[in-house]
């Protein structure tokens, strides 16, 4: 069994920061990739940000000069920094990874983690 748990979600005034962090734990082989997605109230879940075992990231539009995503290995843990944080930032955001358990590759999700920016 794959977990994925997330930390690090609260409320913040506009303007400031908070780190996201996301661990894998649980049997499996290697991971492929993790993201971060979010979902605002009354809009469906998008993409903000994926990092592979490589260390190659991608950033939708809106965030690419602000948020920063990273993968440390070793500890099967994805952050994602998010720096200027604004009132359209607030949503719940998921952590997503790609991971082989044996020959192959599952897509698995996290429980989600409130952000909330207030102006």
């Amino acid at each position: 069994q794959v977990r994925l748990v997330e930390s690090g979600g609260g409320l913040v005034q506009a303007g400031e920061s908070l780190r996201l962090s996301c661990a894998a734990s649980g049997s499996f082989l290697s991971i492929n990739s993790m993201a971060w997605y979010r979902q605002a109230p009354g809009k469906q879940r998008e993409l903000v940000a994926t990092v592979n075992s490589g260390g190659t990231t991608n950033y939708e539009d809106s965030v690419k000069a602000r948020f920063t995503i990273s993968f440390d290995n070793v500890r099967k843990t994805v952050y994602l920094q998010m720096s200027s944080l604004q009132s359209e930032d607030t949503a719940v955001y998921y952590c997503n990874a790609l991971i082989y358990r044996g020959l192959y590759r599952s897509e698995y999700w996290g429980q989600g983690t409130q952000v909330t920016v207030s102006s």
